[in-house]
């Protein structure tokens, strides 16, 4: 995996560059917009962590650039914002991921994966704020009603846990059961809904008023 790294926190990014290439991560770093642009075209990466504040041109301004100059290579916001208004931008903007900067390292690198395998990535703790956002946009009227029906029981429930944001762990603990039967149930709940990442099944549980309790 090859990363670019753009933020203007030196010892940020200095300390993140050694993280990831501790993880046989390939990383290149710099410190503003202009630089991170010219860099993103002379050697694309699999993904690019991009600041949201940042003196000058900001994080949008930058991936708004990126996504306007046919930049196709995913980008994902890093971030300590957790404002609505940052995280609704970053994604209408297309970023496929926003991310906090407290992530734990390895959970930031399995979000890289996910990034990179095509999916969007919210962090957990946002989810709701996401699920929020939908809601006040009205129900998606291009989705059936009935789709819920085919899940499971146990389906239904691992639905409204991803809903709260909860982890597969946090889930497997919840329930009893162990980690990789959380992991096939989330991929079932996917492929039964067509959709390609947990952020907008907990998405679409909030759309569709799934409550954490049956």
């Amino acid at each position: 995996m090859q990363v670019l790294i753009i933020d203007d926190h030196t010892l940020f990014r200095v300390g993140l560059q050694g993280l990831l290439e501790r993880r046989g991560i390939t990383v290149s770093v710099v410190g503003n917009g202009e630089d991170g642009v010219r860099l993103a075209w002379e050697n694309p990466p699999d993904v690019v962590l991009l600041d949201l504040r940042m003196p000058g041109e900001n994080g949008i301004a930058v991936l708004q650039r990126l996504r306007e100059a046919g930049f196709r290579q995913p980008v994902a916001m890093l971030t300590t914002s957790t404002d609505e208004r940052d995280l609704v931008s970053s994604l209408r903007c297309g970023a496929k991921g926003y991310l906090l900067k407290d992530m734990d390292p390895d959970t930031l690198v399995a979000a890289l994966h996910e990034i990179i395998a095509g999916q969007t990535v919210v962090t957990p703790e946002l989810t709701k704020v996401l699920a929020r956002v939908v809601q006040r946009g009205g129900p998606d009227r291009h989705r059936s009603p009935t789709l819920l029906e085919d899940l499971t029981p146990r389906e239904l429930e691992i639905l409204r846990h991803l809903a709260e944001g909860e982890s597969n762990k946090i889930i497997a603990r919840r329930l009893g059961i162990c980690d990789g039967t959380v992991k096939l149930h989330v991929k079932a709940i996917l492929r039964k809904l067509g959709l390609s990442s947990r952020v907008e099944a907990a998405v679409l549980a909030a759309q569709r008023g799934l409550d954490l309790k049956p």
